[in-house]
């Protein structure tokens, strides 16, 4: 499986699901190899073909996203009741160590999708995917001055949301 990537492109991969991980407190039950390999699994399922690294890598970003809240979404359907997965994001400065559910922060992404589709998807690829801006401004087709704007709506966005009490 992980041989049909490019080793560059794994080892990203790979350092960025670690991350991930690190930032969700760990656990056994998804450790970042996993992480890595079900959602290449998901991508390769999929008949779509990528432009270049960075769409990869952005639609790789997405995939995580996604088993991560599906595995957060089984942990809590457990019979002895709903447990938190609490996470920090590091790559947003000013939630930094801020714990928060990995469901409370997909739900969140929803609703920011609805108000700034741009800003969610540049969020999920700098956040999940580990992109850079300039990365994510070539994945989402956009002008790095476009994505650096998304990314400053979708930063405050959460800021505030997450704030709130």
């Amino acid at each position: 499986m992980a041989h049909d990537l490019q080793p560059e492109t794994y080892a990203h991969l790979r350092r960025l699901a670690g991350q991930i991980h690190f930032e969700r407190g760990g656990g056994p039950t998804l450790q970042p190899t996993a992480l890595l390999h079900e959602a290449w699994m998901k991508i390769s399922a999929s008949s779509s073909t990528y432009k270049d690294r960075g769409h990869f890598l952005a639609v790789a970003a997405r995939a995580m996203r996604q088993i991560l809240v599906d595995h957060a979404r089984a942990k809590n359907a457990e019979k002895r009741g709903p447990r938190l997965q609490r996470t920090t994001l590091t790559r947003v400065p000013d939630l930094r160590n801020q714990p928060l559910d990995l469901l409370e922060l997909d739900g969140l992404i929803d609703e920011l999708e609805k108000l700034h589709a741009t800003a969610a998807d540049i969020v999920v690829m700098r956040v999940f995917g580990g992109l850079t801006a300039a990365e994510a401004a070539e994945a989402k087709g956009v002008s790095k001055a476009t994505a650096d704007r998304a990314w400053r709506v979708g930063r405050a966005f959460l800021t505030e949301a997450m704030t709130v009490v």
